[in-house]
């Protein structure tokens, strides 16, 4: 192995580099703001390479391949962010030449990429994280803390719903649209959502079946080749009704309109619906205990989670109702709390939240109920995860476990 990875003093700043200087390249001001430095940025248009001068100052070394990164010397990490389908070779490169990897969700975009991508981080013992920062957002921990106080007993099922009110804009004018780029945005899209039922339920999915289509994106013939330009040059809330949308990708088949429904190990059940033309853009959790139901309402600061555990009639007001906290919208909060947990887990080995093996499933559930969804809505089993695999990743990562009274055996994910 080619180990480019340098050992930093509690002292040093940490270098990193950033791989894609796009949308998301912005989460690296929480590694700057922590005293971080980013010493190499690589983008393949000259539009990124501008980008990043913008965002890291002038001293960053611009590169066009992250394979010049595989020799670079004194670099402690590497941001991967990258569009989805060059994720698993390019994480796979950088761990091979020793260079730790905080790697933007989806993991990959098939099973087989994501089981690739995890054994080379264990055959070469370099740090993996996954970007799953969904499980970091004020809504989710909120909804989990209520789970293990006990106040809806033992989790029985979860159900998810997706409005995707910004659809067009943010999946359907760029690659997204494309299935050979993303697969699914059951995969793309969903994967933060699989993550966190996983989460919430304490298992992993083992039999998935999907439904869906392309319903209205389809039938909008005006196409536009957006080479070189960002979703904010695009992007307008005027965009409305759905079908009054112009320059749409010019490959459009991935489903606008999808479905799924999970049977996990541990016998939970869950459903997860996604729609990418609503007026709205939010999504919502209901999760089924034994003893009571919560649900959220608005999924960022000044939403709230409702916990019902009485018996009644329809009651709008929750038995207990808890505000969602946190100082921003969007993944803002989740975003520096997941960049923190990275670069703690690069110095110090902390045990994280995100979890290689729970990305692992995400892609997984995605791509199968993708096949499922193409083929008759046929149930598909999802294969295990080597457990040699299984059991590496465990080392590094918080049990999610709770307490045995409230829900019994479980796995961690």
């Amino acid at each position: 192995m080619n180990s480019t990875h340098r050992e930093p003093s509690s002292a040093d700043a940490l270098r990193l580099a950033v791989v894609g200087v796009g949308q998301r390249a912005d989460i690296l001001r929480h590694a700057i703001a922590a005293g971080e430095k980013v010493v190499a940025a690589v983008d393949p248009s000259e539009e990124g390479r501008a980008k990043a001068l913008e965002l890291f100052g002038s001293d960053v070394a611009l590169l066009e391949s992250h394979e010049q990164l595989t020799t670079a010397n004194n670099l402690d990490a590497a941001f991967v962010l990258t569009p989805d389908w060059t994720h698993a070779r390019i994480a796979i490169d950088l761990l091979e030449a020793g260079i730790p990897v905080y790697l933007e969700k989806p993991l990959a975009i098939s099973i087989t990429g994501a089981d690739e991508t995890l054994a080379a981080a264990r055959s070469t013992g370099t740090a993996l994280y996954i970007g799953h920062n969904f499980r970091h957002s004020p809504v989710v921990v909120l909804m989990r803390d209520i789970i293990e106080r006990g106040e809806i007993g033992e989790v029985k099922a979860v159900w998810c719903r997706h409005f995707v009110g910004n659809g067009a804009d943010y999946y359907f004018k760029d690659w997204h649209a494309d299935r050979s780029k993303t697969n699914s945005l059951l995969l793309q899209k969903a994967s933060h959502d699989i993550d966190v039922i996983h989460y919430l339920s304490g298992g992993y999915a083992r039999r998935v079946v999907g439904m869906g289509g392309l319903v209205v994106y389809g039938s909008i013939d005006d196409r536009a080749d957006r080479t070189g330009q960002r979703m904010t040059e695009w992007f307008s809330m005027d965009n409305w009704p759905p079908l009054s949308n112009t320059g749409l990708n010019p490959v459009v088949d991935v489903e606008d309109l999808s479905m799924l429904m999970m049977e996990l190990d541990n016998g939970v059940q869950a459903s997860y619906q996604q729609a990418h033309f609503t007026p709205d853009y939010w999504r919502n959790y209901t999760v089924i205990g034994t003893e009571g139901r919560l649900e959220n309402f608005g999924d960022t600061s000044g939403g709230v989670v409702k916990v019902w555990n009485r018996r009644h009639e329809y009651a709008a007001d929750g038995d207990a109702e808890y505000p969602i906290a946190g100082e921003h919208g969007g993944h803002v909060d989740a975003d520096a709390a997941t960049v923190g947990e990275f670069l703690l887990h690069l110095r110090t080995g902390a045990p994280t939240q995100t979890s290689p093996v729970a990305a692992r499933y995400a892609v997984a559930v995605g791509d199968l109920a993708a096949q499922s969804l193409r083929n008759g809505s046929v149930p598909v089993d999802i294969p295990p995860l080597d457990p040699e695999l299984a059991h590496y990743f465990e080392q590094t990562t918080v049990s999610s476990s709770t307490p045995d009274h409230h829900q019994g055996e479980r796995h961690h994910p």
